[in-house]
């Protein structure tokens, strides 16, 4: 994506026709950079009016983020965090891991992430307004080994979430999406580092899809949903950061005191593969199936394989097994 892009679709934002002499001059750029800039425009998911001797418009300008609003709705929420957003970067979560001076519940939002991350090594898609992506970085005084389920109480936040906007269905698959109709609405990556026993620093990455472009969606290599089919009315990623954060910081006090122990069953009424047989694909490269029987303690799946065996499983890719009958 061009530096200059997010710029000049900021100044295309109050929906008059601009030239691109006029947005050169501006931005102290050249009429080609201008042009070649704008065309990363449809890829990145804003629709773009080009109309010859009077320039550029957008129909309909993406909802910034802005920190000093996000900043004012956690006031009405009772939650204090250091916020930034910035317009492109390559991974929010990296940018963190890579600040180890950043303060405790900083968060740090991107317009458009061009290299975001998922699990094992996974591209997270990303469209210009209408994703909402950031990571929030949180100091626990406990190890490493205690943050064993973090990714699953992330997900009870953002359910916690959804359901402030009368988003009741969305499901959790384990350890860390969200799916409406078992479809990927949204995601998580954790990221830790610190000693054993402690204190240690978590990034919490989430993403979470608003209205992705025909382009994005054509770009992921697997089934999507964003929150533009699921309500009618529109969901703004200001309010929709702030509530997140809210639930957020509440879920992490309680992981904080309790581990997993008061929010697992929370996690388990949303789980969208309970009682279901499963594969699960290891990274030795062998599979396990079995039907699931609950969640442990410290977040391991419990699976019930053919030979009445429970496993409790760390790691994986869960898919729904096809049964013969």
């Amino acid at each position: 994506m061009h530096n200059s892009l997010i710029p000049l679709l900021r100044a295309l934002s109050d929906g008059k026709f601009h030239s691109g002499a006029q947005l050169a001059e501006r931005f102290g750029i050249s009429r080609a950079t201008v042009c070649n800039a704008l065309k990363a425009a449809e890829p990145a998911g804003v629709s773009l009016h080009k109309i010859p001797g009077r320039g550029y418009r957008l129909p309909a300008a993406p909802e910034w983020l802005a920190a000093a609003e996000i900043r004012t709705l956690l006031q009405g929420y009772g939650t204090e965090f250091s916020v930034e957003i910035v317009d492109r970067i390559d991974s929010t979560n990296a940018a963190l891991m890579g600040s180890p001076g950043a303060p405790h519940r900083h968060c740090l939002a991107a317009e458009i992430q061009y290299a975001g991350r998922g699990r094992r090594g996974r591209i997270w898609h990303s469209t210009l307004g209408g994703s909402l992506t950031c990571s929030v970085r949180w100091r626990f005084d406990q190890g490493i080994a205690a943050l064993a389920g973090l990714s699953l109480a992330t997900g009870v936040a953002v359910i916690r979430t959804l359901r402030e906007f009368d988003i009741d269905s969305v499901q959790l698959k384990w350890p860390n999406d969200v799916l409406w109709q078992q479809r990927k609405l949204a995601g998580i990556l954790i990221e830790v580092q610190g000693e054993a026993n402690g204190p240690s620093i978590a990034v919490i990455g989430i993403g979470i899809n608003l209205r992705l472009s025909p382009h994005s969606r054509a770009s992921i290599d697997q089934s999507v949903a964003d929150l533009a089919e699921i309500t009618e009315a529109p969901i703004g990623r200001n309010r929709l950061l702030a509530a997140l954060l809210f639930h957020l910081n509440a879920v992490m006090t309680e992981f904080e005191r309790h581990g997993l122990n008061h929010l697992r069953h929370e996690w388990l009424i949303a789980h969208a593969h309970a009682d279901k047989t499963v594969r699960i694909a290891m990274a030795s490269g062998n599979d396990l199936i079995g039907r699931i029987t609950g969640l442990a303690q410290n977040g391991a799946l419990l699976l019930r394989t053919d030979d009445d065996k429970q496993i409790a499983v760390n790691s994986g890719e869960v898919q729904l097994a096809r049964v013969l009958t």
